[in-house]
């Protein structure tokens, strides 16, 4: 673990939150007052180096005296669970009201900076709609709140390894750090963001492990087999599971006895009482394996999680990408298509689109929707909720956005209006891709999704409003930054959905 910080008072710390600037503007966007209730004002933050808010809840963890590094992980302030909690939800001792304000001027601080980068890297300032003296980059809009604030997550992953009392089958989440050799496996069923029912599971995969006289794998090139496990469940309380499994050099027929033995404990051994809807098996060589380079095995089961979501029902594989708090998407998907304004005359290009959550959801508003992603099985979900739904307007292609946008967007032609979406992994998008969305006019607007807008994002938002520069290919007109609403999918974590509108 990192030097641990001296303890603030909390006192202190709700002193600083006090100091905090109120922003009262209700009724910016028509959504606002669809918001859950209480939380009508808009909290601005100070501005401070470094990430906001981890400094903030660095000083808000109880019990953390200074010190130098340990050369070993041991509960030496406090309880294993504090001190995971600490890490995994670092915002967790706040109020979520003083969660939000966290978050909120954490997002200030980023529209700052960007607007600075801006300015400094490109000569020019971005057309603001705030007064100058605020030096943000666009107009932010009241952060809105998450409707579930505990147990939120639809989608989480353990890791297997050893445990505080050496015990190398424990099921849980990580505390240290490899580089340190400090590395410990904390089970996580007090973290406020995971569920009862995946929390269960976890415990029930632990259950099996220290019965089985397979070793687990802790390291690859060390050997061993069982491995991470994956829950997934949805608002109905259907429960996808996923093992992964190092086959080492086992036979077919030696593998085909594992899965008898974790399907049998699942079906009418202990695990039964997690209720599981599905199993699946996946034979993994590497940390991460898609289901074209290791198929997933569905041991027994539905194959499918399915989730209601804006009047939609939407079909969700293993693998494929789905906000983890389904409440919260569909408060950031009504931002996104407030913000894109479409109408019957547009095609709507939903750019890394995962399930088309978002496209077939403007759908019916929209000439067609046009949607990319990399994964295909998140593809092939896309079209079947599309034709379940009775939504004819809609394609999706299967690919880098890198390498099939060009050509996409040549097809078209000039006189149709194409507003785009762009939800991309914390990577932020290919360079190419900017390229492409640069250089066809017919794009007069993007809303841009963020939940880390640091790296490769910042410079996604840079491309896209600098001068046009032949020497990066970026010949179309800039782009302009004009309003950002902040989206709170994560409580407890300082993770903030940020949805940016750029027009030209």
């Amino acid at each position: 673990m990192a030097g641990l910080k001296r303890r603030v008072p909390l006192h202190s710390l709700r002193y600083f939150i006090s100091m905090v600037g109120l922003f009262s503007k209700p009724g910016l966007l028509p959504w606002y007052a669809r918001n859950p209730p209480g939380w009508s004002q808009l909290f601005l933050g100070t501005v401070c180096k470094g990430d906001f808010t981890r400094v903030i809840a660095t000083k808000c963890q109880k019990g953390q005296k200074s010190q130098k590094k340990p050369s070993h992980l041991g509960p030496l302030d406090g309880s294993w669970q504090e001190r995971l909690a600490d890490v995994v939800t670092p915002l967790w001792r706040l109020s979520y009201e003083e969660q939000l304000k966290v978050k909120f001027a954490a997002q200030k601080k980023i529209l700052q900076r960007l607007e600075s980068y801006i300015q400094m890297l490109n000569g020019v300032s971005v057309t603001t709609a705030v007064p100058k003296s605020e030096r943000l980059a666009c107009l932010l809009h009241p952060i809105i709140p998450s409707p579930v604030i505990n147990g939120y997550r639809n989608k989480s992953t353990f890791s297997v390894n050893r445990g505080p009392d050496g015990n190398p089958k424990t099921v849980g989440f990580y505390l240290g750090t490899w580089r340190d050799g400090n590395v410990v496996c904390v089970q996580s069923n007090h973290l406020k963001n995971i569920p009862e029912k995946h929390s269960q599971v976890a415990q029930y995969y632990e259950v099996f492990l220290r019965q089985s006289p397979l070793e687990p794998c802790l390291v690859f090139h060390e050997g061993g087999y069982w491995r991470e496990l994956t829950v997934r469940t949805n608002s109905q309380g259907h429960t996808m599971a996923i093992i992964t499994f190092h086959p080492q050099k086992l036979s077919q027929e030696e593998l085909h006895v594992q899965k008898e033995i974790v399907k049998e404990f699942f079906i009418r051994g202990p695990g039964a009482a997690c209720g599981l809807t599905s199993l699946y098996f996946q034979e993994s060589t590497m940390t991460r394996c898609s289901h074209q380079q290791s198929p997933y095995q569905l041991l027994f089961g539905e194959p499918y999680i399915f989730e209601e979501l804006l009047s939609l029902k939407i079909r969700i594989s293993p693998d494929a990408f789905f906000q983890i708090n389904t409440a919260g998407a569909e408060m950031l998907y009504r931002t996104v298509g407030e913000l894109t304004g479409v109408n019957s005359d547009t095609i709507l290009l939903d750019i890394c689109c995962g399930t088309g959550v978002i496209g077939l959801s403007l759908a019916q508003h929209t000439s067609r929707v046009l949607g990319i992603e990399l994964v295909e099985q998140a593809v092939e979900d896309a079209r079947w909720t599309a034709a379940f739904n009775g939504i004819t307007n809609s394609e999706f292609h299967t690919g880098q956005a890198e390498k099939i946008l060009p050509g996409l967007l040549k097809s078209k032609e000039d006189g149709q209006s194409i507003v785009a979406v762009v939800n991309p992994a914390r990577a932020g998008l290919h360079y190419k891709v900017i390229q492409a969305i640069r250089n066809f006019r017919a794009i007069h607007t993007l809303v841009f999704v963020s939940c880390k807008l640091h790296g490769e994002s910042t410079r996604n938002v840079i491309e896209l409003c600098c001068p046009p520069d032949p020497a990066k290919k970026l010949l179309g007109e800039p782009f302009v930054l004009q309003q950002a609403v902040p989206v709170d999918l994560f409580p407890h974590t300082p993770h903030c959905e940020l949805v940016l509108l750029f027009t030209r």
